[in-house]
């Protein structure tokens, strides 16, 4: 059994603004259809339009972990200057920042479940591999993806 090497064969970095964009837009990384989600932030099984299966890639709940941490710590900041500056009722504080921290964690995870997905269809990231060789003749898998 022999093995070769793995060959580092560097893909072009991936502009984040379309990526971005196209992850909150819900777009399948292979055609571009607005097939990605079934819910706000739940996959759907498959594209309906060209039959990608994102059950294949292995997202996770990794993104609401840190973006629960990193939105409640800015959270936390405004609301701390806000109390130190203005001195609101605690009411206030309650009404205005529970559901603008809700918000902001289910609008931001659907953009980073996105494009984790298509990061993971990119650089063809499968569960259990460590490392893929592309023959150097090899392009990176067709999509919608920015390059």
């Amino acid at each position: 059994m022999t093995e070769e090497a793995p060959q580092d064969t560097p893909l072009a970095p991936v502009k984040i603004g379309p990526l971005i964009t196209a992850s909150a837009q819900g777009l399948c990384p292979r055609c571009g259809a607005r097939t990605l989600f079934a819910s706000v932030v739940a996959f759907s099984d498959r594209c309906r339009q060209c039959g990608l299966d994102f059950t294949q890639f292995n997202v996770g709940d990794g993104p609401a972990a840190f973006l629960t941490m990193i939105i409640g710590a800015v959270m936390l900041g405004l609301a701390l200057a806000l109390e130190f500056s203005v001195h609101p009722p605690l009411w206030l504080h309650v009404i205005l920042w529970a559901p603008l921290t809700i918000a902001s964690v289910i609008g931001s995870l659907r953009i980073a479940k996105g494009a984790l997905l298509a990061l993971e269809y990119r650089n063809r990231a499968r569960e259990g591999v460590l490392v893929v060789a592309l023959p150097e003749s090899a392009e990176p898998p067709a999509g919608n993806l920015p390059q």
